[in-house]
């Protein structure tokens, strides 16, 4: 079942020495991988119209650079405002020299992003940002190009319940939920807005309790106790942890909610103003498009919505409504009135959903955008959004998708042919099949000659004994039921005793499940890379690196 492909390395540098597996698996084998994801990577003319190029082929990149490079641009404003961010954060030099490049004319930028999760949120924010990373190196080498990598933090983005938690595994392999309090500013406003308070220090305290304790933790909590104190900015530590981790890489870290950079996209505001409901009209045109092949709209605009935050108290949607923009409790103004506010403060305002893609390309030569299977949905419903405000639409890259496993669950894995996805129940039905299987098959084939022998004869004496009474028949047949359902219990307890006799294989089973599916959710949605940089050491991004690729449409099952 599985196509394995192993690959042995070493990386005496890296913090872990040893051998890595890897084995590959379409995606298209899970059931939680939705249909556009799967067309896209194994089908793009099905879904060409949506976007822009298709990232597996060679011209798309040219296409793409070029177009990128035609448009006009001032790279050394956010050049400036990259390397005061990464001043203020104790930037890497690498990520500081990378910023630089976006100065060149010719630069162009690989960009993902995530919003600001506790500890740098779950192992998917460490591979979209490698992929980044990877895609980048890839364009400096092929195309002899300057390729920056960024990461852009959605630090306006306001739903704290999402990232003040962070969840990683104890030593028994049991999972546990850490989260922050909930500090002044918390759900009503941005990210952004949000310093931390005493419960970052508890919240580590929490960590340090339940991580098993490797060569690497006393390293790593020290780290983490500099960057999550009381009084920093919530959004400001995430960039200073992934800075830490990836900057020595040359991503560059960008938080958007920077008043500095708000300037930039005054355009993209004063658009949306002066042309109220076109982006949420073509996104729902998209999504109407997307549905009558068979997909699904990531996002249905609600009737008068402005595809705006207004920035004040909170973050509040804008809608226009009987000629007028509102928002909040009692924000209104006439359009007039509104584009002359987005001419003087354009800090008071962020993007939506729809919008934050094209105010990030207006803001990056954005040559391709490295996405999850949501923002893929999302990006697909803003084609013609792009081209209403003439900016050029990015590649969309699939982001590398992966699972961790140590060697004893790959082993498992292997040797049973058992399919990855197949632990994702949170019960022991793929157990019990595993088990069924394992049966000597002389006791499997009895019990079927038992049932089929039984029925037949039972069958038989059904059809003779209305020749004696009629109600016999009944009889016969309440029989033959009590003894099918007497060999199925039969068949239940063989497997019951199968399972105390080989506590190995349930063990095996059981370690490979809380692993790959912890809370019965796939492990890179769930787990926070920080539990894995404690157990592997600063080594996991290096082998990673090696061992994922930018192909789309592969799952990777990695044990290091």
């Amino acid at each position: 079942m599985y196509a394995s492909a192993r690959v042995a390395a070493v990386f005496p540098q890296s913090g872990v020495t040893g051998t890595t597996a890897r084995l590959p698996l379409d995606i298209r084998r899970f059931p939680w991988i939705n249909r556009l994801a799967a067309d896209y990577a194994y089908d793009y003319a099905r879904v060409a119209e949506f976007f822009a190029g298709n990232p597996a082929e060679p011209a798309a990149w040219r296409d793409a650079v070029q177009r990128t490079q035609r448009r006009p641009r001032n790279g050394a404003a956010i050049a400036d405002i990259l390397q005061a961010q990464q001043r203020r954060r104790g930037a890497p030099a690498e990520a500081v020299a990378a910023a630089a490049q976006l100065r060149d004319p010719k630069a162009v930028a690989v960009v993902t992003g995530q919003q600001a999760g506790l500890f740098g949120g779950p192992l998917y924010t460490l591979i979209k940002a490698l992929t980044a990373i990877q895609l980048a190196e890839r364009l400096r080498l092929e195309q002899h190009i300057p390729a920056v990598a960024v990461f852009w933090i959605d630090s306006e983005d306001h739903d704290w319940e999402e990232v003040k938690v962070a969840h990683v595994l104890d030593g028994d392999l049991a999972l546990h939920r850490i989260a922050l309090g909930d500090p002044p500013g918390a759900h009503a406003g941005p990210v952004a807005r949000v310093a931390l308070d005493a419960s970052a220090d508890a919240a580590i305290a929490q960590l340090e309790a339940l991580l098993p304790v490797t060569e690497f933790t006393p390293a790593l909590l020290e780290t983490l106790r500099g960057i999550y104190t009381p009084g920093a900015g919530m959004a400001e530590a995430f960039g200073r942890w992934l800075e830490s981790v990836l900057g020595p890489r040359g991503l560059v870290v960008f938080d958007a909610a920077d008043p500095a950079a708000k300037p930039l996209a005054r355009q993209v505001f004063a658009h949306e103003i002066a042309h109220p409901g076109e982006t949420s009209r073509l996104a729902t045109e998209a999504g109407e498009a997307f549905k009558a092949r068979g997909y699904h709209a990531q996002v249905t605009p609600q009737e008068g919505s402005v595809a705006l935050f207004h920035l004040n108290a909170g973050r509040e949607p804008i809608r226009h409504q009987g000629g007028r923009f509102v928002w909040g409790e009692g924000g209104s103004a006439t359009q007039a009135e509104l584009l002359e506010q987005i001419e003087k403060t354009p800090e008071h305002f962020s993007p939506n959903v729809l919008l934050r893609p094209l105010v990030q390309d207006i803001l990056f030569p954005t040559v391709c955008y490295v996405a999850g299977p949501s923002e893929l949905a999302y990006q697909g419903q803003l084609g013609k959004v792009y081209a209403a405000l003439d900016i050029p639409q990015p590649l969309i890259q699939q982001r590398a998708t992966a699972t961790l496993l140590d060697s004893n669950s790959v082993r498992f894995l292997t040797k049973h042919d058992f399919p990855l996805e197949a632990l994702r129940a949170q019960d022991e039905a793929a157990l019990n099949q595993l088990l069924e299987s394992q049966l000597p098959p002389s006791v499997e084939a009895s019990l079927e000659d038992a049932l089929r022998v039984v029925q037949e004869r039972m069958e038989a004496v059904a059809a003779a004994v209305p020749q004696i009474d009629a109600t016999l028949e009944g009889a016969a047949r309440s029989t033959l039921s009590r003894m099918q359902d007497d060999l199925k219990k039969l068949h239940t307890k063989i497997i019951h005793a199968s399972k105390k006799k080989d506590e190995t294989l349930r063990r095996q089973f059981r370690h490979a499940q809380a692993q790959a599916f912890p809370g019965g959710h796939p492990q890179e949605r769930e787990i926070g890379f920080v539990y894995f940089l404690n157990k592997y050491g600063p080594g996991l991004v290096d082998r990673l690196n090696d061992e994922l690729t930018v192909d789309m449409g592969v799952h990777w099952v990695i044990t290091i």
